[in-house]
Protein backbone atom coordinates (compact mmCIF):
# COMPACT_ATOMS: atom_id res chain seq x y z
CA UNK A 1 0.00 0.00 0.00
CA UNK A 2 1.34 3.34 -0.77
CA UNK A 3 1.95 6.03 2.11
CA UNK A 4 -0.49 8.40 3.24
CA UNK A 5 1.69 10.97 3.50
CA UNK A 6 3.58 11.62 0.30
CA UNK A 7 6.57 14.01 -0.02
CA UNK A 8 6.63 14.17 -4.30
CA UNK A 9 2.88 15.45 -4.66
CA UNK A 10 0.27 17.62 -2.45
CA UNK A 11 -2.32 15.69 -0.23
CA UNK A 12 -4.79 16.75 1.70
CA UNK A 13 -6.52 15.63 4.97
CA UNK A 14 -10.49 17.21 5.46
CA UNK A 15 -13.80 16.68 6.58
CA UNK A 16 -15.93 17.86 9.65
CA UNK A 17 -14.48 18.65 12.93
CA UNK A 18 -16.66 16.11 14.38
CA UNK A 19 -18.71 12.79 13.24
CA UNK A 20 -22.31 14.04 12.83
CA UNK A 21 -25.34 11.87 11.40
CA UNK A 22 -24.91 9.62 8.25
CA UNK A 23 -26.21 12.50 5.91
CA UNK A 24 -23.71 15.14 6.80
CA UNK A 25 -20.50 12.60 7.37
CA UNK A 26 -21.76 11.35 3.50
CA UNK A 27 -22.21 14.61 1.96
CA UNK A 28 -19.25 15.80 3.07
CA UNK A 29 -17.36 12.29 2.43
CA UNK A 30 -18.95 11.99 -0.85
CA UNK A 31 -17.81 15.44 -2.11
CA UNK A 32 -14.29 15.05 -0.78
CA UNK A 33 -13.92 11.25 -3.18
CA UNK A 34 -14.99 13.44 -6.23
CA UNK A 35 -12.04 16.57 -5.38
CA UNK A 36 -9.76 13.62 -4.33
CA UNK A 37 -9.57 13.17 -8.66
CA UNK A 38 -7.93 16.70 -8.38
CA UNK A 39 -5.51 16.42 -5.76
CA UNK A 40 -2.48 14.70 -6.81
CA UNK A 41 -1.63 13.44 -3.62
CA UNK A 42 -4.80 12.40 -2.61
CA UNK A 43 -7.83 12.87 0.22
CA UNK A 44 -7.85 11.43 3.77
CA UNK A 45 -11.31 12.13 5.11
CA UNK A 46 -10.91 13.03 8.63
CA UNK A 47 -13.80 13.50 11.40
CA UNK A 48 -13.61 12.64 15.51
CA UNK A 49 -15.62 10.38 17.13
CA UNK A 50 -15.10 12.32 20.48
CA UNK A 51 -13.90 15.88 20.78
CA UNK A 52 -12.32 15.24 24.48
CA UNK A 53 -10.46 18.60 24.69
CA UNK A 54 -13.30 20.55 24.32
CA UNK A 55 -13.37 24.03 26.51
CA UNK A 56 -16.41 23.50 28.42
CA UNK A 57 -18.16 20.45 29.94
CA UNK A 58 -21.21 20.92 28.04
CA UNK A 59 -19.98 21.08 24.90
CA UNK A 60 -20.74 18.06 22.01
CA UNK A 61 -18.11 15.85 21.90
CA UNK A 62 -19.54 13.39 19.23
CA UNK A 63 -20.94 9.94 19.10
CA UNK A 64 -18.02 8.25 21.31
CA UNK A 65 -16.05 5.27 20.16
CA UNK A 66 -17.81 2.32 18.97
CA UNK A 67 -20.95 4.31 16.93
CA UNK A 68 -18.08 6.61 15.75
CA UNK A 69 -16.28 3.94 14.46
CA UNK A 70 -19.15 2.24 12.81
CA UNK A 71 -19.92 5.93 11.03
CA UNK A 72 -16.47 6.02 9.66
CA UNK A 73 -16.61 2.78 8.35
CA UNK A 74 -19.79 3.53 6.32
CA UNK A 75 -17.93 6.74 5.20
CA UNK A 76 -15.48 4.62 4.14
CA UNK A 77 -17.30 2.17 1.89
CA UNK A 78 -19.73 4.90 0.39
CA UNK A 79 -16.55 6.77 -0.67
CA UNK A 80 -13.46 4.65 -1.17
CA UNK A 81 -11.58 7.27 1.26
CA UNK A 82 -8.87 6.42 3.16
CA UNK A 83 -9.95 7.49 7.23
CA UNK A 84 -8.03 9.32 9.81
CA UNK A 85 -9.40 9.97 13.56
CA UNK A 86 -8.43 10.98 17.06
CA UNK A 87 -7.60 8.69 19.67
CA UNK A 88 -7.04 10.45 22.57
CA UNK A 89 -6.17 7.28 24.91
CA UNK A 90 -4.37 3.92 24.47
CA UNK A 91 -6.86 1.86 24.47
CA UNK A 92 -8.96 3.53 21.31
CA UNK A 93 -5.62 2.43 19.63
CA UNK A 94 -6.03 -0.85 18.59
CA UNK A 95 -9.93 -0.94 18.09
CA UNK A 96 -9.72 2.32 15.86
CA UNK A 97 -7.27 0.51 13.91
CA UNK A 98 -9.69 -2.52 13.30
CA UNK A 99 -11.32 0.71 11.09
CA UNK A 100 -9.19 3.72 9.90
CA UNK A 101 -6.31 3.85 8.20
CA UNK A 102 -4.38 6.95 9.89
CA UNK A 103 -4.60 7.46 13.72
CA UNK A 104 -3.94 11.54 14.68
CA UNK A 105 -2.92 12.41 17.88
CA UNK A 106 -3.90 15.57 18.93
CA UNK A 107 -1.55 18.85 19.71
CA UNK A 108 -2.34 18.73 23.75
CA UNK A 109 -1.22 15.11 23.79
CA UNK A 110 1.69 14.92 21.34
CA UNK A 111 4.35 13.88 24.45
CA UNK A 112 1.85 11.44 25.83
CA UNK A 113 4.12 8.65 25.39
CA UNK A 114 1.76 5.88 26.36
CA UNK A 115 -0.50 6.77 23.49
CA UNK A 116 2.32 7.66 20.75
CA UNK A 117 3.13 3.92 21.42
CA UNK A 118 0.30 2.80 21.57
CA UNK A 119 -0.79 3.99 17.79
CA UNK A 120 2.86 3.36 16.94
CA UNK A 121 1.97 -0.57 17.63
CA UNK A 122 -1.30 -0.72 15.37
CA UNK A 123 1.02 -0.58 12.26
CA UNK A 124 -1.10 2.22 11.19
CA UNK A 125 -0.07 5.33 9.50
CA UNK A 126 0.10 7.79 12.55
CA UNK A 127 -0.03 12.11 12.62
CA UNK A 128 1.33 13.49 15.28
CA UNK A 129 0.12 17.35 15.61
CA UNK A 130 2.69 19.99 16.88
CA UNK A 131 2.03 21.05 20.17
CA UNK A 132 1.17 24.86 20.51
CA UNK A 133 4.00 25.11 23.12
CA UNK A 134 6.79 23.22 20.88
CA UNK A 135 9.60 24.02 18.45
CA UNK A 136 9.84 22.17 15.29
CA UNK A 137 13.10 20.20 16.20
CA UNK A 138 11.13 19.26 19.73
CA UNK A 139 8.82 16.91 17.67
CA UNK A 140 11.61 14.56 16.58
CA UNK A 141 10.71 13.18 20.38
CA UNK A 142 7.33 11.96 18.97
CA UNK A 143 8.39 10.49 16.16
CA UNK A 144 10.72 8.27 17.50
CA UNK A 145 8.64 6.98 19.93
CA UNK A 146 5.96 6.20 16.93
CA UNK A 147 8.47 4.66 14.95
CA UNK A 148 10.11 2.54 17.18
CA UNK A 149 6.80 1.12 18.24
CA UNK A 150 6.51 -0.01 14.74
CA UNK A 151 4.31 2.71 12.77
CA UNK A 152 6.50 3.73 9.50
CA UNK A 153 3.83 5.94 7.21
CA UNK A 154 4.20 9.01 9.72
CA UNK A 155 3.77 12.61 9.29
CA UNK A 156 3.67 15.92 11.63
CA UNK A 157 1.26 18.75 11.67
CA UNK A 158 1.70 22.10 12.12
CA UNK A 159 -0.96 24.09 13.42
CA UNK A 160 0.36 27.37 15.55
CA UNK A 161 2.30 28.18 18.34
CA UNK A 162 0.55 30.58 21.02
CA UNK A 163 1.31 33.91 21.43
CA UNK A 164 -0.12 35.38 24.32
CA UNK A 165 -3.17 34.28 25.27
CA UNK A 166 -5.39 32.71 22.95
CA UNK A 167 -4.47 33.57 19.51
CA UNK A 168 -1.89 31.34 17.09
CA UNK A 169 1.18 32.31 15.19
CA UNK A 170 2.55 30.26 12.05
CA UNK A 171 6.39 30.37 11.83
CA UNK A 172 6.67 29.35 7.88
CA UNK A 173 10.22 28.29 8.54
CA UNK A 174 9.06 25.70 10.95
CA UNK A 175 7.92 23.28 7.91
CA UNK A 176 11.63 23.00 7.11
CA UNK A 177 12.71 22.63 10.63
CA UNK A 178 10.52 19.96 11.63
CA UNK A 179 10.77 17.81 7.99
CA UNK A 180 14.83 18.07 8.54
CA UNK A 181 14.48 16.85 12.12
CA UNK A 182 12.12 14.24 12.01
CA UNK A 183 12.77 13.27 8.29
CA UNK A 184 8.65 12.95 8.04
CA UNK A 185 6.24 14.81 5.89
CA UNK A 186 4.90 17.79 7.13
CA UNK A 187 1.19 18.89 7.09
CA UNK A 188 0.05 22.49 8.13
CA UNK A 189 -3.31 22.47 9.74
CA UNK A 190 -4.54 25.81 7.99
CA UNK A 191 -8.08 25.73 9.86
CA UNK A 192 -7.33 24.70 13.56
CA UNK A 193 -4.21 27.70 12.85
CA UNK A 194 -6.90 30.43 12.90
CA UNK A 195 -8.78 29.62 16.04
CA UNK A 196 -8.77 31.56 18.65
CA UNK A 197 -9.42 29.43 21.63
CA UNK A 198 -11.59 30.06 24.43
CA UNK A 199 -12.89 33.56 22.60
CA UNK A 200 -16.01 32.62 21.14
CA UNK A 201 -19.51 32.82 22.19
CA UNK A 202 -20.02 31.55 26.14
CA UNK A 203 -16.30 30.73 26.18
CA UNK A 204 -16.06 28.24 23.29
CA UNK A 205 -13.15 28.60 20.71
CA UNK A 206 -13.88 31.86 17.94
CA UNK A 207 -11.96 31.69 14.97
CA UNK A 208 -10.85 33.39 12.00
CA UNK A 209 -11.49 31.55 8.75
CA UNK A 210 -10.89 34.72 6.59
CA UNK A 211 -7.22 33.53 6.84
CA UNK A 212 -7.59 30.08 6.10
CA UNK A 213 -6.73 30.55 2.60
CA UNK A 214 -3.53 32.64 2.39
CA UNK A 215 -2.19 30.64 5.24
CA UNK A 216 -2.74 27.44 3.14
CA UNK A 217 -0.98 28.91 -0.16
CA UNK A 218 2.11 30.34 2.27
CA UNK A 219 2.40 26.94 3.80
CA UNK A 220 2.33 24.90 0.21
CA UNK A 221 4.97 27.71 -0.86
CA UNK A 222 7.11 27.15 2.17
CA UNK A 223 7.56 23.72 1.83
CA UNK A 224 4.55 21.99 3.48
CA UNK A 225 3.97 18.33 1.82
CA UNK A 226 -0.09 18.72 2.70
CA UNK A 227 -3.15 20.67 3.78
CA UNK A 228 -5.20 19.52 6.81
CA UNK A 229 -8.39 21.37 6.73
CA UNK A 230 -11.79 20.82 8.00
CA UNK A 231 -15.02 21.57 6.46
CA UNK A 232 -18.47 21.81 6.59
CA UNK A 233 -21.64 22.62 4.41
CA UNK A 234 -23.01 25.19 6.65
CA UNK A 235 -19.68 25.82 9.56
CA UNK A 236 -21.75 28.83 11.30
CA UNK A 237 -24.50 26.20 12.89
CA UNK A 238 -21.60 22.81 13.15
CA UNK A 239 -21.14 21.52 16.62
CA UNK A 240 -17.63 22.14 16.81
CA UNK A 241 -15.10 24.51 15.99
CA UNK A 242 -17.60 25.96 12.89
CA UNK A 243 -15.74 29.80 13.06
CA UNK A 244 -12.58 27.97 12.13
CA UNK A 245 -13.72 25.76 9.29
CA UNK A 246 -13.92 26.53 5.63
CA UNK A 247 -17.43 26.49 3.79
CA UNK A 248 -17.70 23.37 1.79
CA UNK A 249 -18.65 25.13 -1.28
CA UNK A 250 -15.24 27.44 -0.67
CA UNK A 251 -13.31 24.08 -1.02
CA UNK A 252 -12.75 23.03 -3.97
CA UNK A 253 -11.21 26.15 -5.41
CA UNK A 254 -8.72 26.17 -2.37
CA UNK A 255 -7.57 23.18 -3.21
CA UNK A 256 -7.11 23.90 -7.08
CA UNK A 257 -5.11 27.19 -5.84
CA UNK A 258 -2.98 25.04 -3.83
CA UNK A 259 -2.27 22.21 -6.22
CA UNK A 260 -0.70 25.21 -8.44
CA UNK A 261 1.19 26.70 -5.72
CA UNK A 262 2.75 22.85 -5.18
CA UNK A 263 3.76 23.07 -8.31
CA UNK A 264 5.00 26.11 -9.14
CA UNK A 265 7.13 25.24 -5.75
CA UNK A 266 7.86 22.16 -6.95
CA UNK A 267 9.78 23.36 -10.29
Amino acid sequence: MPPHFRRDALFLIAGPCVLEDDALNLRVGEHLARLAESVPGGIVFKASFDKANRSNAGAHRGPGLDEGLAALDRVRAATGLPILTDVHLPEQCAPAAQVVDVLQIPAFLCRQTDLLVAAGRTKKAVNVKKGQWMHPEGMRGAIEKVRGAGARDVALTERGTFFGYGDLVVDMRGFTRMRDAADTPVIFDATHSVQRPGQGAGGSSGGAREFIPPLALAAVAAGANGLFMETHPTPDIAPSDGPNMIPLDKLDELVARAVDVWDLAAR
